[in-house]
């Protein structure tokens, strides 16, 4: 269910009229070692799960040509409707200027023929990306961001590749036109051999979450701009304020929200707007909403280019269980951002 078009209004309109230029620079890189693996008669391993999900992938189905793609989509009224997040893996939701969120959507095990609408990179991408080698699909980038994921070794498609363009058919303004075919991306990889990055989190299934607080309703505040709202039914989550396609939606199985700390990125945005830099980095208070139920834990991710692993107080390690999973970056607080909150009840 969306928000009403009055609702909608709300967002600061100095957020909404953000726009960076395309700019050049994209390119395949290849994937990180496999995660699980059975061996074969031959003596060799066959990945059984795919990485971004923890679920089954036949006959070594996550071997694949592509690298995973990480969709850079607009999360504000303007963007509704959205394209391509039924076919996602995982989505993290990051906090950008003016207070509203960006989504980072990965695609591996389908790759959709439109996504959208895509927007610019952000600093916070590269210790989402960087863990399993992903590559962006974003419409561009300020300078600053474009050199340190050039410094993280983190590569892109952008709009001087012709399966990312602007495509003004009425639907949305011409910030919001653009859409990524991601399908075509993948046939073009340049990948030699197939490969499978590592596993995004560690897997597990629905007996290895021990969460006993009933949560049901969950409302992750990112700042006085967004605050996400989410119901537990049918055995998945429904984001209540969303702005996806009829027929094309995205209900995890599991929602994760990270305390991250966050800074300010040595410059601004067009408006003016001070841009927050998420450091996925570190660790931090995770909560854990699955089968409407919380678990409290800390999560850790001793590097940008690490994985992320989580542990409960008395220091045993919290396998989430294998599904669709939305990653929330909730701002923990800093200089020039104020600290989010995430709240449940029965």
């Amino acid at each position: 269910m969306r928000p009403s078009r009055a609702l909608r209004a709300l967002v600061p309109l100095a957020a909404l009229g953000l726009a960076l230029s395309a700019c050049g620079g994209s390119g395949d890189q290849a994937a990180p070692p496999a995660g699980s693996a059975a061996p074969t008669a031959a003596g060799s391993t066959v990945p059984t799960t795919w990485p971004l999900t923890g679920l089954p992938a036949p006959n070594g189905s996550s071997l694949t040509k592509h690298p995973v793609y990480i969709a850079k989509i607009d999360n504000t009224y303007a963007s509704d409707p959205q394209y391509g997040l039924s076919k996602a893996d995982l989505v993290t939701e990051e906090l950008v200027e003016g207070g509203i969120t960006r989504l980072a959507v990965f695609f591996d095990s389908n790759l959709p023929d439109k996504a959208g609408p895509i927007r610019s990179m952000r600093l916070t991408d590269i210790g989402v990306a960087k863990p399993i080698g992903a590559q962006l699909v974003t419409s561009g980038a300020a300078p600053v961001t474009l050199a340190g994921l050039k410094k993280a070794g983190v590569t892109f498609d952008d709009m001087s590749n012709p399966n990312v363009r602007r495509v003004e058919d009425g639907t949305h303004d011409t910030l919001h036109s653009v859409v990524a075919d991601i399908a075509k991306l993948g046939a073009q990889s340049k990948q030699r051999k197939p490969a499978r990055p590592q596993d995004f989190m560690p897997w597990g299934t629905d007996s290895d979450f021990s969460g006993k607080t009933k949560a049901t309703s969950i409302e992750a505040k990112f700042s006085g701009a967004r605050t996400d709202d989410w119901k537990y039914t049918g055995g998945k989550y429904v984001l209540q304020n969303n702005y996806m396609a009829s027929g094309d939606t995205y209900s995890p199985d599991t929602v994760i929200a990270c305390m991250v700390k966050t800074s300010i990125a040595p410059y601004r945005d067009p408006a003016g707007n001070p841009v927050p830099v998420s450091h996925f980095e570190g660790k931090g208070t995770a909560m854990i909403f699955h089968d409407g139920k919380m678990e409290k834990a800390t999560w850790v991710k001793p590097g940008e280019d690490k994985t992320v692993r989580f542990q409960l107080k008395n220091g045993k390690a919290l396998k989430v269980p294998a599904g669709h999973v939305w990653l929330e970056l909730i701002p923990s607080g800093g200089t020039d951002v104020s600290p989010g909150q995430v709240t449940w009840s029965k």
